[in-house]
């Protein structure tokens, strides 16, 4: 088959939307298929360049990121910020919020023929508006994963911001939905939460659950690798969190409960590992405040063996997030064997729970406390055990030739019928 994946940047700082494509793609391509990814972004951005697989990108300056029509108005202009979706596409001077592009939609009507299925990845940005725009009338599917962008977490938390975007809901995202092929929830929990975020909601719905590749490289090897990258953690009983530093993710749960448990366990140590988006210095000054500054590790961003170091040298993962689609980086704790401590807000908790491979409770300090107390009572083998339980979790539930067989049978069954 032929693939296009349409996203608003490649950009690995946008986090697991990304990284999700990336991993299809991989086994995709072994298996002997093509894969293109459409982007917004300029074609000298580093991240394309860098990029391992062939990126179109369509973005073009000359836009400012919001269509000509819409300047005018800040629904457009002004969708999901990096508070409350992924990327870093907020800061200035990188990623404009919307991505308008003039490119993309001519250059979509004038390919999109070469392609066997075409997938959008995330909403709220022109590439999945544009995608309805140049595929309407032309009797060409295409398939949605809104990547938990329809979580009604987002229209508790920003009303304000969620009644403007009932203002471009009608004529835009809403008819994206419905004319898809299919809308791709990558669980059940995500499918029934999408359903309570606006009622004016109609689309073909289906499963497909995400996946990864099992760890690369050797294990000991990136252990070491990490460690003596960051010599204080050696010797510790590590807590990772992996991930943007972000009010959303739940860093302040974790670092208050981290204060309250850390003083029983002396050796227990907490690795904040991510790009930081918001202030750095109100992250810092809150550990300060509670006196467990000098207990926690800043990494920044970590990727490649680095990353994996981290995830090898971590005793126990921890998530507190306020709202969760699918957690890449939960699931390679998994496949590391690493024991999983979420919040109940992440909507694979329930896989998690029932595999034993570890604990959910409320996003809230005391839920976040109650995690790690449950990990750190149990004893050496139980410990083990769940560790075991991790890594079967991931095989039998995450493993990415199951995820990418399913995704392939959809795209095959239903990649040539006709949109609305």
């Amino acid at each position: 088959m032929r693939i296009l994946h349409t996203i608003r940047s490649v950009n690995p700082e946008g986090g697991g939307v990304i990284e999700t494509i990336k991993q299809f793609s991989r086994v995709l391509e072994r298996q002997g298929h093509d894969v293109t990814i459409a982007s917004l972004d300029t074609p000298s951005d580093q991240w394309v360049k860098d990029c391992s697989h062939h990126v179109e990108a369509l973005g073009s300056s000359s836009g400012a990121g919001v269509p000509p029509a819409n300047r005018a108005s800040a629904v457009p202009a002004e969708p999901l910020r990096a508070d409350e979706t992924s990327p870093a596409r907020c800061q200035p001077g990188r990623l404009p919020h919307y991505g308008y592009s003039p490119r993309f939609v001519p250059w979509l009507r004038d390919n999109a023929e070469k392609f066997d299925a075409i997938v959008v990845n995330g909403i709220w940005q022109f590439n999945s508006f544009g995608v309805w725009k140049a595929l309407r009338g032309t009797g060409k599917s295409y398939f949605v994963f809104p990547h938990g962008m329809l979580d009604p977490w987002f229209k508790r938390t920003y009303p304000l911001k969620h009644a403007k975007k009932w203002l471009y809901w009608p004529w835009a995202e809403y008819r994206v939905l419905r004319d898809a092929d299919s809308v791709l929830f990558t669980c059940d929990e995500e499918r029934r939460l999408a359903r309570e975020s606006f009622w004016l909601y109609r689309c073909n719905e289906r499963i497909v659950t995400l996946g990864i590749a099992r760890p690369p490289g050797d294990a000991d090897a990136q252990r070491e690798f990490f460690l003596s990258k960051f010599p204080e953690c050696r010797g510790k009983r590590t807590v990772l969190f992996l991930g943007r530093i972000h009010e959303k993710k739940g860093c302040d749960l974790l670092i208050r409960a981290f204060s309250e448990v850390s003083r029983a366990h002396a050796d227990l140590h907490l690795v904040m590992a991510g790009p930081e988006q918001q202030n750095r210095a109100e992250w810092r000054g809150l550990a300060s405040d509670l006196r467990v500054g000098e207990r926690i590790t800043w990494t920044g961003m970590l990727d490649g063996d680095l990353k994996w170091g981290a995830l090898r040298a971590a005793e126990v993962f921890a998530l507190p997030s306020h709202q969760e689609n699918f957690g890449i980086a939960v699931v390679e704790a998994l496949a590391c064997g690493v024991p999983a401590l979420i919040s109940r807000e992440v909507n694979i908790w329930r896989e998690i729970v029932e595999s034993g491979a570890g604990f959910a409770e409320a996003d809230t300090v005391e839920g976040t406390a109650q995690s790690l107390r449950h990990w750190l009572a149990m004893t050496p083998p139980q410990q083990e055990q769940m560790r075991a339980s991790a890594v079967r979790c991931f095989a039998e539930r995450f493993e990415i030739n199951r995820a990418a067989d399913h995704l392939l049978a959809v795209l095959q069954k239903n990649g040539n019928g006709g949109a609305q």
